[in-house]
């Protein structure tokens, strides 16, 4: 290999953290073609994990420096949310929680690469695609041991555990979660509720967090929420609360329908 490519490859490999994958889309951008990123396989610098991504040679890669890939070298907002989210913040609690199957979400439209899919992580995922909280809004960072990966903070994680109500994710769990998030930031938790498109969401929050009790809860500005017209029943043959127009599970809602 000459000096050029040498340093080439060097560069290449000094532009991003060890334990993540290299897109090939992403190469071609910063000036390293086919041909190119072809050579660097045959010499065993970069090797193959699916069409369109590589990784270092003898590198150990897990579904989080894929995530980073997707994250830092594309537009994608795919990132870990809901229980997985909270799991990683370590706001799960007593509630166990699969470290085998990962919940990841992103915006409508958006779906997992086939190299990711198809790619043998030691984990299963759950992927949701949906618009109801802008990309942007509710995530943070967490820290790795070579990279930072972005991540649903813990409000905005708890929203995605709801919109998952009734189908993919119990109501109660969702209880039990809130009762541990006990420091929210009301403005953060405000700014998310006020652009959040759905109703279910919203009122299941607020349900949540003022039965909780949390001292934050005091500081919302309810009025400022769209929480839209109408019941919503969320479970068959529930409780219905009168003050966020919900019918929710008996056991969470018998005291409810007294004090709330």
């Amino acid at each position: 290999m000459t000096t050029e490519r040498g340093s080439k490859i060097n560069q290449l490999l000094q532009s991003q953290p060890k334990g993540v994958v290299f897109l090939a889309s992403w190469l071609s951008q910063n000036g390293y073609s086919s041909d190119l990123q072809k050579r660097y396989r045959k010499s065993n610098w970069l090797k193959s994990i699916g069409t369109g991504a590589m990784v270092r040679t003898g590198d150990e890669v897990n579904y989080e420096g894929a995530l980073f890939a997707l994250q830092k070298q594309t537009t994608s907002s795919i990132h870990p949310g809901g229980k997985t989210a909270l799991s990683l913040l370590g706001k799960s609690h007593y509630l166990q929680f699969s470290t085998k199957r990962i919940t990841l979400f992103g915006g409508k439209g958006e779906s997992l690469p086939i190299w990711f899919r198809n790619y043998d992580w030691g984990v299963e995922f759950n992927h949701y695609q949906s618009g109801f909280l802008p990309k942007d809004l509710g995530l943070t960072q967490i820290e790795r041991k070579n990279f930072t990966l972005k991540i649903s903070n813990a409000a905005r994680a708890l929203m995605e555990c709801l919109y998952l109500i009734p189908k993919y994710q119990e109501l109660h769990e969702c209880y039990e979660l809130m009762e541990g998030l006990n420091n929210l930031r009301p403005k953060e938790v405000q700014k998310l509720l006020e652009a959040c498109t759905s109703i279910k969401v919203k009122r299941l929050f607020l349900f949540l967090a003022d039965k909780a009790g949390h001292s934050w809860f005091n500081y919302m500005d309810v009025d400022k929420i769209d929480l839209g017209k109408g019941k919503r029943s969320i479970v068959k043959g529930g409780i219905y609360i009168p003050k966020y127009q919900i019918t929710v599970n008996k056991e969470l809602g018998l005291k409810d329908e007294r004090d709330l």
